[in-house]
């Protein structure tokens, strides 16, 4: 256990662990974006480069900021 408690508190590393609460709100409303991108563009999508992907999600995005984020 100490090493782990050294190793934790040394700052020198590149990653940091932060835990938020599993309750919080805006986990919720994240949760339900992802279900709807996934639901409406990514499940039945078929993309041929990760470029075509990013440029369809951004679509997506303008889409249902424009005509279903009301």
């Amino acid at each position: 256990m100490g090493s782990r408690a050294a190793f934790l508190q040394n700052e020198s590393h590149r990653v940091h662990f932060v835990y938020t609460p599993k309750h919080c709100s805006w986990l919720n409303q994240i949760e339900i974006w992802f279900w709807i991108l996934t639901r409406r563009l990514l499940k039945h999508g078929n993309f041929k480069s990760t470029e075509e992907l990013k440029q369809r999600i951004l679509a997506f995005i303008e889409f249902f900021n424009r005509a279903l984020a009301k």
